[in-house]
């Protein structure tokens, strides 16, 4: 049954495609750095079905806003969590009606590789181990905005946690050693080497962050974009998304 959806997905790109003027278009991409993994072993699926191409860059939630709110024109999809989508769609530079929601990420922690292995079962075993710990780092994007209120709201002393900068990975800080504990989203942090992944925040203090697509509004060719998006929340992604440790937005 899943090979039949992949193929029924593939199909249906493809028949979009035919409609489409462009032959051999270019679709660029700037995503948050969340949406990295998926991205990069999707794109090369759908260019081999659509004849397209698909150029990727990935930065810091915070500075693609920046960049596009200084008028940087040189993208077609832009890939952020939704309410930084909608946020742009009020300010005029995506598409109204084009956001297509395409991941549900949750939020993961990391120690050391070989270090000890803090106890994050439950809210109250969380609060425990953060207060135990000397050096905890969060990322600048919406994971790290949950973890700060919710650091806030268990009482963790301020000089225990830092904010990294904008597009800098937590599990790099702290597989060289520079904080003992790192919070992000969990698709950031299984691919990073030298760190040990604990696992999503406990459920009853887990945050969902929905990672989506949306078309800038001087997109150069919105047919071929909007087909790219189309292909992200097809069933031929599903598993890709999974593999990331991201669950499919629908």
């Amino acid at each position: 049954m899943t090979s039949i959806r992949i193929g029924l997905g593939a199909l249906l790109l493809v028949c979009m495609n035919f409609i489409s003027n462009a032959v051999g278009a270019e679709v660029r991409v700037l995503s948050s750095n969340a949406m990295r993994e998926v991205l990069l072993d999707a794109a090369p699926n759908f260019e081999k079905i659509s004849g397209h191409k698909v150029s990727m860059s990935f930065v810091g939630s915070v500075d693609i806003l920046k960049r596009l709110r200084e008028g940087d024109k040189n993208v077609d999809l832009i890939v952020l969590q939704v309410s930084s989508i909608d946020e742009l769609v009020s300010e005029g530079i995506v598409v109204k009606d084009s956001r297509k929601d395409i991941a549900r990420s949750l939020v993961g922690a990391a120690v050391r590789a070989g270090m000890p292995r803090p106890d994050i079962s439950s809210g109250d075993a969380l609060r425990r181990s953060l207060l135990a710990t000397k050096s905890i780092v969060v990322s600048s994007g919406p994971s790290g905005a949950y973890m700060l209120s919710l650091f806030e709201r268990m009482g963790i002393p301020r000089d225990q946690y830092i904010q990294a900068k904008p597009g800098v990975q937590t599990g790099t800080l702290v597989a060289r050693g520079e904080a003992e504990l790192c919070f992000q989203q969990v698709s950031e942090l299984l691919p990073v080497k030298g760190i040990d992944f604990l696992g999503p925040l406990p459920v009853d203090v887990g945050h969902v962050t929905v990672f989506a697509g949306g078309l800038h509004s001087t997109a150069a060719d919105p047919q071929t974009t909007s087909a790219l998006m189309q292909y992200l929340v097809s069933p031929s992604v599903a598993p890709i998304i999974k593999a990331k440790g991201m669950e499919p937005a629908k």
